[in-house]
């Protein structure tokens, strides 16, 4: 659900949204990092100014927490 979400909002965001692919690790019992892959140009949109966009993005992950009781961190990494 929290992947399918950050998958379509990011391509949505990102000027070359077929490059948008989204990575899923579980390191814990009840913890789980996404990763988000964009091109270099769309990164710097998915962080925004003083990261804004990204902070507003995890706050929209905190709501999904409370539903199903697992952590999120959501990193956003450059493709070259």
């Amino acid at each position: 659900m929290v992947e399918n979400f950050l998958y379509e909002y990011a391509k949505l965001i990102a000027d070359f949204p077929e490059k948008v692919t989204i990575e899923r690790q579980e390191l814990g019992e009840n913890f789980i990092e996404i990763i988000i892959n964009a091109d270099k140009i769309d990164t710097g949109k998915l962080i925004g100014k003083d990261g804004k966009m990204i902070n507003a993005i995890k706050t929209v992950i905190i709501g999904c927490k409370a539903k199903d009781n697992t952590s999120y961190r959501v990193t956003v990494k450059a493709i070259e």
